[in-house]
């Protein structure tokens, strides 16, 4: 690939970027409103038309690791392994 043919797909690429950050913005606002709705409702379930529309609470358990690193650091490093992988970026 030649560099001008490198440099159309870099700026193609931060193009489609843009799209993708501007349609995920958008999806989230419409998420927004229709929680808002549902907030004005009351409810956790709401139905339109054919679809059934839920925003629940759930709760969830997860492993505190900063808690137990200061409680436990020598037996944190013992289980805490390190992992390599590759990382892309356009600057």
């Amino acid at each position: 690939m030649s560099r001008n043919e490198l440099i159309t797909k870099i700026e193609a690429l931060q193009e489609w970027e843009a799209i993708m950050e501007e349609a995920k913005a958008e999806a989230e606002a419409l998420r927004d409103i229709i929680k808002n709705e549902m907030l004005e409702q009351g409810t956790e379930e709401l139905e339109a038309g054919a679809y059934i529309i839920r925003w629940t609470s759930v709760l969830t358990n997860r492993f505190d690791t900063t808690a137990f690193k200061k409680e436990h650091g020598d037996l944190y490093k013992q289980f805490t392994k390190q992992i390599a992988s590759k990382r892309f970026s356009i600057a």
